[in-house]
């Protein structure tokens, strides 16, 4: 264990047959392998947090007078909406019909034994519904505003920071209600975010996960069209979500893995090693220990699998997940890691699938 490295403290569930897990498990994340998502350009709807830019194509989330729930969804933001409360995540929520909510869209189909099309029709309307509004009113607090940072620019300015955390509250309620900062500055056109104060009160996408009900009984990632579900023992699906995937197909794990440790907030060590391409790494030269938080490398959540260096984990960058590549770990949005880490333990089967 690296010299001021924490340790994390994991309890996993009863043991099952033929499988062995510890009650506790005392252990130390010094995950590697992954790259820290590239700094995008602007262009249109961007800019709404320093590092997290992304075109994105908003659609209004139309809402009918109508207050009886539940009903059927009328258009994509309130799909995407209905299939996030289900456990099947569409990305980032933008109000587009983009790829990764057709695919959403597709499992949710199968499930329903509807014809898997991806598309919002109106088979898929009648089914996917809505229990409650879509939106809900957030209060800005102190604690908010108190968390906010700017992120350093460089390795090294990141390893001397107390905690990587959110650098706009865009981006913190973004990452609370699994929405594309834009969307919330889209939903929020009359707040001055230059200025913002304690009391503010927004209006977001109304989205949690439902709790748990079950330990995953396995993990599948699909390379090809880059996205995991996790299964529990009958075959139910606890969560499917997008996935970025490694650049070079030769660090692409193909076959059965296991999950070797489970880190919750995790730091993260910095090796010049693996990154051959940066100079700035090249001129470092050593280890460096980056704190917790949400703009971490690896984001809030490490669960490490029995292949040196790979991973399941967080990001900095939740709307360039399946969008962009990384060195060879499995990047998740940061709450589909908040969510998976909850349904992993120690020797859960991954399977890899082209």
């Amino acid at each position: 264990m690296l010299p001021g490295q924490p340790v994390f403290k994991t309890i996993f569930p009863p043991p099952q047959p033929a499988l062995t897990r510890p009650a506790e498990t005392v252990f130390a994340p010094s995950p590697v392998a992954v790259i820290h998502p590239p700094k995008l350009a602007p262009g249109p709807a961007t800019n709404l947090a320093p590092g997290r830019a992304t075109t994105v194509t908003l659609v209004p989330p139309i809402t009918p007078a109508s207050t009886s729930y539940p009903r059927p969804v009328i258009n994509p933001f309130e799909a995407q909406v209905a299939l996030a409360r289900l456990g099947i995540s569409p990305g980032s929520i933008d109000g587009a019909l983009g790829s990764q909510t057709r695919l959403a869209l597709r499992q949710f189909q199968m499930q329903n034994h509807l014809s898997p099309t991806g598309s919002l029709d109106a088979a898929t309307r009648a089914l996917l519904t809505l229990d409650a509004p879509p939106l809900r009113t957030y209060v800005v607090t102190p604690g908010d505003l108190a968390r906010l940072q700017p992120l350093g620019k460089t390795w090294l300015e990141k390893s001397a920071q107390t905690a990587l955390d959110y650098e706009t509250e865009g981006e913190l309620v973004g990452e609370v209600c699994h929405a594309n900062p834009a969307l919330i500055r889209h939903l929020n056109s009359g707040v001055n975010w230059a200025s913002l104060k304690a009391g503010t009160t927004l209006q977001i996408p109304d989205v949690n996960y439902p709790d748990p009900s079950d330990k995953a009984a396995w993990v599948v990632i699909h390379l090809s069209a880059k996205y995991l579900e996790a299964y529990d023992a009958d075959t139910n699906l606890l969560l499917h979500c997008p996935c970025s995937i490694a650049a070079h197909v030769e660090k692409r794990p193909v076959g059965l893995l296991h999950v070797v440790v489970v880190a919750p907030h995790p730091n993260y060590t910095f090796d010049p090693a693996v990154f051959p391409e940066s100079p700035e790494a090249q001129q470092i030269g050593h280890k460096l220990i980056l704190p917790p938080g949400p703009n971490n490398p690896v984001g809030v959540a490490w669960m490490g699998l029995d292949r040196p260096g790979y991973g399941m984990h967080g990001t900095p960058a939740p709307e360039q997940v399946g969008r962009t590549e990384s060195h060879g770990c499995f990047r998740l949005a940061n709450w589909d890691a908040a969510y998976l880490i909850k349904l992993v333990w120690v020797g859960l089967p991954v399977q890899v699938v082209p």
